[in-house]
């Protein structure tokens, strides 16, 4: 069994290789150090290639492909799950979609909370987020995937009346609505995009238990619109 897996939720290009021996190799790629659009087209395709090159792999030797679906930044879901839907066509391979706030939360399933919380930055004054509880063997999600305010979160983690550790991006721009609060503990910028070990972890699991989809029927999630589909609809077009 060999995956190739992709998260593109983030401005982080994420691409790893890996087996039933564990993670094989893996690239990287952080957005632009000026602060500028990322470049997730520009970046994915070069990067897949040469994680391959690394490892000694060629494509056709792939099992299936697992992605991150999101929620993130729309340009860059795009990228990331249309390559791999043209992939899996393309090799006739299966793909594994998994959530990109469960990749958050996966490596934080051995923490002391009560609750895990992963965030990504949604802009507009806004974080995408879940709810997760740590359960022996991973995490489990007890809220829906959410798009909210800081604010919103913070009412929410009150509500529950349990410790929670917040992860993510979104937690990290939003520090300052968040680490005055007597249940809230944030985690360092290790936890702040999707892991591609876990992704690798749960692709492989997921496979083993034959919970795959056919390429073309794999979908991004969207929790709002986008930019462009608002300014159309403001638009009165």
């Amino acid at each position: 069994m060999l995956l190739l897996a992709i998260d593109t939720a983030t401005r982080r290009v994420g691409v790893a290789l890996g087996s039933d021996a564990g993670v094989l190799g893996a690239i990287e790629l952080g957005g632009p150090a000026s602060g500028g659009a990322p470049q997730h087209a520009e970046r994915l395709a070069p990067a897949i290639r040469d994680v391959c090159e690394q490892v000694g792999v060629r494509m056709p030797s792939l099992s299936a492909i697992a992605v991150g679906i999101g929620p993130g930044m729309f340009t860059g879901l795009r990228v990331g799950v249309t390559t791999a839907k043209a992939l899996g066509l393309a090799l006739d391979i299966p793909l594994i979609p998994v959530p990109s706030l469960d990749l958050i939360a996966y490596p934080l399933r051995h923490a002391d909370s009560a609750l895990v919380v992963p965030t990504i930055d949604a802009r507009r004054h806004e974080i995408y987020s879940a709810i997760y509880r740590p359960v022996p063997g991973g995490v489990q999600r007890v809220s829906d995937y959410t798009i909210s305010t800081p604010d919103d979160l913070t009412a929410e983690i009150s509500a529950r009346g349990e410790a929670a550790l917040l992860c993510g991006d979104g937690a990290l721009r939003f520090r300052g609505d968040f680490e005055d609060h007597d249940l809230i503990e944030l985690a360092g910028p290790g936890f702040a995009t999707p892991n591609l070990t876990a992704l690798l972890e749960l692709g492989a699991a997921r496979f083993a238990r034959e919970q795959f989809q056919t390429a073309a029927s794999v979908v991004p999630m969207y929790l709002r619109k986008s930019d462009a589909e608002l300014a159309s609809v403001g638009g009165g077009s």
